[in-house]
């Protein structure tokens, strides 16, 4: 009876002993890539775990870089508030009820928290409405990346017959029943003058100014040590190593601008999308949605294309398992083969576990800043 009290005793103590040996460990692990990842030396960072496909194009995350503007509407305040103005006025829609702002609500993410958005008509779309935030540094925009700036993407909501339903000839006939505009016109553009490109520029303007503020991770690589926590820095090396979640979300960005077939195709099912190939009819380009930035994404909700994902423990688990999304057999033999979606190797199984998620869920938490308000116009132009 002794001896087995001495032989628990003696296995009680060396399991205490390997326990708090890893915590020791992993406590100093988390001091050294403190150390290493808010000097201010990227450089010096553990090398990230990506592609070879990946390298010729990789930036590492960080710090947004400056706003671009483009040559050709360069920004001023009073376009910025002509844009914000436009931006809110439901007027300018075919029913007079629906606004750009009424799917790109600032309180909601600039998004609208619908799956998918709701338009004219309470017509349902097909897609989930984009956050706005950091538009500014995307080279195509939507999804499947149709517009190819923001002057571009401001027509598409305005003359599609789910979102606004307005013919672009009435848009200018309507904004000019309004005298008010035509002096934020002329502030604006220097000539009273009310034109689709004076409008597109003005919007495209403001939303421009939609853009992330510096996050608690801005301000850990940037030199404050404390400003993440001991899950979230984790979650940060994880993010860049094992999780290998910068092989697309990378930049200051935090996205490579480019297209993938991340799975999400729902290929053969009611809610197919075919995603950029709908756009370039290039068979190549099946399932490719555009890569979107992480910046505020806990507050940009539900998640994905078709925003079928609730939570962001929902997507993070979903490529911990490696895109596991099914193929509807019914289809496979028939001549709808040709147009089978191939997922982007880039997608492999992690193996990650409950606590490296969670990590990982609290470092995007980190990069997200606390909503601020942003007021519509008191009173529209009459």
């Amino acid at each position: 009876m002794k001896k087995i009290r001495i032989t628990f005793l003696f296995t009680t103590l060396v399991g205490a002993a390997t326990f708090f040996s890893f915590r020791y460990k992993e406590e100093n692990d988390l001091k050294e890539l403190r150390k290493i990842y808010s000097g201010g030396d990227v450089s010096k960072w553990p090398a990230p775990n990506i592609d070879p496909s990946v390298r010729p194009t990789f930036k590492d995350i960080g710090p947004l870089d400056s706003i671009p503007y483009p040559a050709d509407n360069p920004t001023n305040d009073a376009k910025q508030d002509l844009g914000k103005t436009l931006f809110f006025d439901p007027r300018l829609s075919s029913s007079g009820q629906i606004a750009c702002a009424s799917c790109h609500d600032p309180q909601l993410g600039w998004g609208d928290g619908k799956s998918v958005a709701f338009g004219h008509d309470r017509k349902v779309g097909r897609r989930n409405a984009m956050t706005l935030f950091n538009t500014a540094y995307y080279k195509f925009l939507f999804w499947d990346g149709r517009a190819k700036s923001l002057e571009d993407q401001a027509q598409f909501p305005i003359k599609d017959n789910l979102e606004m339903h307005q013919d672009l000839k009435e848009l200018t006939v309507r904004a000019k029943k309004y005298k008010g505009y035509e002096l934020l016109f002329e502030k604006a553009f220097g000539a009273k003058e009310i034109s689709l490109d004076k409008v597109f520029k003005a919007i495209a303007t403001f939303e421009r100014t939609i853009v992330s503020p510096p996050s608690r991770f801005d301000l850990f690589v940037g030199g404050r040590s404390e400003a993440l926590k001991d899950n979230e820095l984790n979650g940060m090396h994880l993010f860049r190593t094992k999780a290998r979640c910068v092989n697309c979300h990378n930049s200051g960005f935090f996205s490579d601008n480019q297209f993938h077939n991340d799975g999400q195709t729902l290929w053969g099912s009611e809610g197919e999308d075919l995603g950029r190939y709908n756009v370039t009819k290039n068979k190549a380009d099946i399932g490719l949605f555009k890569t979107p930035s992480l910046r505020e994404v806990a507050n940009t909700g539900p998640w994905m294309h078709h925003g079928n994902f609730p939570s962001l423990k929902d997507v993070v688990q979903f490529y911990n398992l490696g895109n596991p999304s099914p193929i509807q057999k019914k289809y496979q033999g028939t001549a709808r083969d040709s147009l089978l979606p191939t997922p982007s190797p880039l997608l492999k199984r992690l193996n990650l576990s409950v606590t490296e998620i969670e990590d990982i869920i609290a470092f995007l938490q980190s990069i997200t800043t606390t909503p601020r308000r942003v007021k519509p116009p008191v009173q529209f132009p009459q």
